[in-house]
């Protein structure tokens, strides 16, 4: 007798989900209907509508939701998606800007203020840049064409300047001069090539984050997994059941990127790279960890930023995150 419960799920394509979405990996008790698309849709549409039960979540939009009353999501501490992010300004080619304290008093494009993305690069600028919030001016709007709407709920700070432009991108701001810095996960359409008018901030990013990360242990959460509550409130064995399976994907991922035998990925000594890496981020935790413990640091980083970010509603504690039945397991 079939009686495993139906679960939709959007993620994108990530070797460390492909055998959940194939279903090479089954969570016990649930068949998976899986939706693949990119990651700014899902986001757009899960935050708006909620289409689908399970969904990977921009961490910031997750943390946003769940600080406020009522939360209809709860979710799982997966980490899909992980990336430093000082690559991530970019300022005029030819323009006064050659360091990040130099931003003090100019105007900074931002795709959305609740992006992840952009709220770790506020926090890196704040604690570390050497601008605060409040000396920067900030302007929202879609990174290479116009119309991008902000999709959280903010509680912005007393004396942040956030402003919203609707009929201009930040590509064309920045080229004009009425943004002196645009920050965006996505390299702008106009970066790139020798003649390039648009260069990152930071062209030595690599040395940055690296140093970035001895300094502070922060390896930037970009996006978890959220489950709508009212499929979690009728099953709540699914949070732990998920929580097993993303685990065992991982898993079975890491395992093909650091065969010996076979070079399952295109990369010369692409093992040796990966573990060497590896073992500097993660030590003993072992290959991109999930759960909140062996990740607390950045995920208290992350909601520290929030908070004086007017992301969150209230100060989170990483308890205060996920269901209880994934934040535990047995052991025999």
């Amino acid at each position: 007798m079939h009686n495993d419960i139906h679960l939709t799920m959007a993620t994108w394509d990530y070797d460390h989900v492909r055998d959940i979405a194939s279903g090479l990996v089954k969570p016990k008790g649930i068949e998976i209907t899986h939706l693949q698309m990119e990651v700014e849709e899902i986001f757009y549409r899960f935050a708006k509508s909620f289409e689908w039960d399970v969904s990977e979540l921009s961490f910031a939009k997750y943390c946003s939701i769940m600080s406020q009353d009522n939360p209809p999501i709860t979710g799982i501490p997966v980490f899909i998606s992980r990336v430093f992010r000082h690559s991530a300004f970019y300022v005029r080619s030819d323009g006064s800007i050659k360091n990040s304290a130099d931003l003090i008093g100019k105007r900074i494009g931002i795709p959305e203020w609740s992006q992840t993305a952009t709220v770790y690069a506020r926090g890196w600028l704040h604690h570390y840049g050497g601008a605060k919030l409040n000396e920067v001016e900030w302007v929202q709007a879609g990174v290479n064409a116009p119309g991008r709407v902000e999709m959280a709920k903010l509680n912005l700070p007393e004396g942040v300047s956030y402003s919203q432009v609707a009929d201009r991108s930040l590509v064309e701001m920045l080229l004009s001069g009425d943004i002196d810095c645009m920050i965006s996960a996505h390299p702008p359409h106009e970066f790139g090539g020798v003649n390039s008018k648009i260069a990152r901030l930071m062209p030595d990013y690599r040395d940055v984050e690296e140093k970035f990360f001895k300094e502070t242990g922060i390896y930037p959460i970009m996006h978890t997994v959220a489950i709508k509550r009212e499929v979690y409130e009728e099953y709540p064995w699914i949070a732990r059941n998920l929580m097993t399976a993303f685990e065992e994907a991982r898993d079975r991922s890491v395992a093909r990127l650091t065969s010996v035998t076979a070079s399952q990925i295109p990369v010369p000594w692409g093992y040796v790279n990966a573990g060497r890496t590896a073992e500097t981020i993660f030590g003993e935790k072992g290959m991109w960890p999930y759960g909140v413990e062996s990740n607390r640091t950045t995920i208290e980083a992350f909601l520290q930023y929030c908070d004086e970010q007017g992301v969150t509603h209230r100060k989170l504690s990483p308890e205060d995150l996920y269901a209880p039945e994934a934040m535990t397991e047995f052991v025999i």
